[in-house]
């Protein structure tokens, strides 16, 4: 009797995967370089900061919106041809802001309608493309696979706005054309992967159960719903990225350069991270690593909030990030081990949401809240607030709190 291989732990020995990595690198760097460059040109045209709030809106309703059918299409539909579709979609986008540009640019309407057109295919395209990972991977090739996910996402949020600058400096249509080449390509690598096996569920499902069917399997699903509620409130009450501009101007008395140190410094110390997960990964504990991992990115918040020298304050903000991958590389693996690929992506519709809803209700809490009593104690408040909820969560999931291997559903 033959003796099968063992599973590579190794993502990039999967060519399907291979594949799938470049279509999300281009991906992600094509969505920062777009982001960017409407930021400039917006403002360029309205000089009205009002105008910048919006932009944020304009993608992110249109996700929160869709969550239950783009959850159901990624289910019931061939995940790798929803995600090419939506880059099509991102692709038009961008093929419309470059025919904006080129055109009169006398109402800046337009750029929003591109925006929401982005925000629909964000609104398929995630939960499709996050739920196809498992699909592509053994399940001990799942945790390196999400690290290197991470780690792509992270690089490009810190360098895809440099590029998209300095795109910009050539001339504001080129980093709109330099994104639709890049969605192009990612959009060939996708179609490249050839057929990826999935769950088949029945065209004929229906019914309002069918269409809540992710938020009723995080409810009943303690390891799934206390991954989801504590990413939500952790950085709903840790997130400090709003509060830059005034620790940078008032605080720590730093011009432009500073403030790009401040903003760059949690993704490099989560990409270093994720560099070293990817190459040893977590072995044992993982849950209790997680808590853990949440916990001090509360309390590296609260030493930022107290600090007045620039070296700490960049120093904190760096470990804030790499506790965060350590916190992003657990719980992303564990939700997509413990949740059946039937559901998959009507799960991840729904953490799409969560995770956009905390980051943009995050800022505007501390916002507010700097308002009401300042922005040192709104910092600090949310990071004694995110060590509370780590510890208040521990005690409420238990299941979470003993999840041990990251390559089998295995609880202490």
């Amino acid at each position: 009797m033959a003796i099968e291989p063992t599973p590579s732990s190794n993502a990039f020995h999967y060519p399907a995967y291979l594949k799938y990595f470049i279509s999300r690198v281009g991906h992600s760097f094509a969505l920062q370089i777009i982001s960017t460059a409407i930021g400039w040109q917006i403002y360029a045209i309205t000089h009205d900061p009002i105008y910048l709030a919006y932009v944020g809106l304009a993608v992110f309703l249109p996700v929160l919106l869709l969550v239950i059918p783009s959850g159901y299409v990624a289910d019931h539909f061939n995940r790798r041809w929803v995600s090419a579709i939506c880059f099509c979609v991102e692709a038009l986008a961008a093929l419309g802001l470059v025919v904006f540009t080129l055109g009169a640019q006398t109402h800046v309407w337009p750029v929003f309608a591109y925006l929401a057109m982005l925000g629909v295919a964000s609104a398929f395209g995630n939960p499709a493309a996050s739920a196809i990972v498992p699909n592509l991977l053994s399940k001990e090739a799942l945790p390196h696979g999400i690290s290197l996910n991470s780690v792509a996402w992270q690089t490009s949020s810190i360098t895809g706005p440099v590029i998209g600058g300095l795109l910009y400096s050539l001339g504001a249509v080129v980093p709109y054309a330099v994104s639709l080449v890049m969605l192009g390509m990612g959009m060939l690598a996708l179609v490249a992967m050839g057929h990826v096996n999935q769950h088949k569920n029945e065209q004929s499902e229906g019914g309002l159960q069918t269409l809540l069917a992710g938020f009723s399997f995080i409810w009943s699903e303690p390891i799934v719903l206390g991954a989801i509620s504590l990413d939500l409130f952790a950085v709903l009450l840790g997130g400090a990225v709003a509060m830059m501009p005034v620790y940078a101007s008032d605080i720590l008395h730093l011009d432009s350069v500073g403030l790009g140190l401040l903003r760059s410094a949690p993704g490099v110390g989560a990409i270093l991270v994720g560099l070293w997960l990817a190459k040893f990964g977590i072995k044992d504990r993982a849950g209790l690593i997680l808590f853990i991992a949440v916990a001090f990115s509360g309390l590296v918040v609260v030493v930022f909030g107290y600090s007045v020298w620039p070296w700490l304050s960049i120093l904190a903000l760096g470990l804030y990030g790499a506790f965060d991958m350590i916190s992003v590389y657990v719980r992303e693996t564990l939700m997509q081990l413990w949740i059946p690929d039937a559901v998959r992506g009507r799960v991840n519709a729904v953490n799409n949401v969560f995770i956009g809803a905390s980051n943009q209700l995050g800022e505007a809490r501390a916002g507010f809240m700097a308002a009401l009593i300042g922005a040192v104690p709104a910092v600090v408040l949310g990071g004694f607030g995110t060590i509370a909820v780590a510890g208040l969560w521990a005690v409420m999931f238990p299941k979470l709190r003993k999840a041990n291997r990251l390559n089998e559903k295995e609880v202490l």
